[in-house]
């Protein structure tokens, strides 16, 4: 099994990340060669919850362009895990 802090990167944090908190679903960057398998162990481990379902995508980084030499980029691609916690589980990602 995977250290769960290589597997789970960071949280997501937007405003349509919060209302999927308030219906149970956490939202996670992760590791690129991570399977839903891995995300499930890791957050178990790392939270003490139950998971009910994982779901993954890849998301491609958007192009950029460099303002001074207008040389072509791009911002990184990333791996996200939408999570999905049994009923009544609560994950507190903003502790006081």
């Amino acid at each position: 099994m995977r250290d769960p802090m290589s597997v789970l990167i960071r949280p997501v944090v937007s405003e349509k990340t919060y209302g999927l908190m308030d219906e149970g679903t956490y939202v996670f960057v992760i590791d690129k060669n991570a399977t839903k398998i891995d995300v499930r162990h890791a957050v178990e481990q790392a939270f003490g919850v139950k998971v009910a379902n994982v779901n993954t995508l890849n998301r491609k980084g958007k192009t950029t362009r460099n303002r001074r030499t207008n040389t072509p980029g791009s911002r990184p691609d990333t791996k996200r895990a939408f999570v999905t916690l049994v009923e009544g589980d609560k994950i507190d990602l903003f502790e006081n």
